[in-house]
């Protein structure tokens, strides 16, 4: 599998980090897992195959997760690049995702469905377990963010395992969901002094890696406050796993 970061951000204006977006190459085919406003430009800039993508995961509604969803499909509708696209294209999320979809269509008659290709929306619950690609399954947790909020758990042929926890604030089950992970990619908006209860600080993020043991995790959801801190010292304070500062463009085989 490849990680590919197209955004380590946050909604905050960064002119380095966008909002959250990552890409993710499977042997099984590509996944796009959530889809910031930045996201579809961030796809282009990265000469990534978007045209062919496989399918999207939404972990939950907030709109730097969920809002580049409906102006990809517009694009989608208009790109030269789809024309002769015919594969279904499918779109997973949690409860509440067609009803959304559906309002934000009727707004303005979008017509945000109306492609070349079949778009198939899957509304998923908390805890259940299945084929996403050939060959790639996932499993879903409830973390605590938002009633809706979902984190991911693939597993491929091979037994590579990568997690991703999308917004959550600390809990003792996402040790357990997240545990022995190749690759964990984790949210850790605030390096400390959290303003918010519904996401992590960097002690609770490493308290998560400590807990669970993945070979690799990557700190990610990063806010502005981030830039006044030497990454690597102030992680090394509280961890001794290998864990890494997501950026945009990184780009990480496991």
């Amino acid at each position: 599998m490849q990680l590919i970061v197209l955004g380590s951000g946050t909604s905050v204006p960064h002119p380095h980090r966008s909002a959250s977006a990552y890409w993710l190459q499977t042997d099984a085919g590509t996944l796009l897992l959530d889809v910031s406003p930045d996201a579809t430009h961030r796809m282009a800039q990265e000469n990534l195959d978007w045209p062919n993508l496989d399918a999207i995961w939404i972990s939950h509604f907030h709109l730097d997760h969920f809002g580049g969803l409906p102006p990809f499909l517009v694009g989608a509708r208009w790109a030269p690049q789809m024309q002769q696209r015919r594969k279904p294209l499918s779109i997973y999320g949690p409860h509440g995702l067609v009803a959304l979809i559906d309002a934000i269509n009727d707004a303005n008659n979008y017509k945000l469905l109306q492609l070349a290709f079949p778009v198939e929306i899957v509304e998923v619950e908390a805890g259940e377990n299945f084929e996403i690609l050939p060959g790639l399954r996932m499993t879903t947790f409830s973390t605590p963010h938002t009633p809706e909020s979902l984190a991911i758990r693939l597993i491929d042929k091979s037994d590579k395992v990568f997690v991703y926890t999308s917004d959550t604030s600390f809990s003792e089950e996402l040790i357990q969901f997240a545990s022995g992970a190749t690759l964990l990619l984790l949210e850790c908006s605030f390096r400390r002094n959290k303003p918010v209860a519904t996401h992590l600080d960097l002690s609770e993020a490493a308290r998560l890696i400590e807990a669970s043991q993945p070979q690799k995790a990557v700190l990610t959801h990063l806010y502005p406050e981030w830039d006044e801190v030497d990454f690597r010292q102030e992680v090394g304070s509280l961890t001794t796993r290998p864990v890494l500062e997501a950026l945009d463009g990184l780009r990480l085989e496991f």
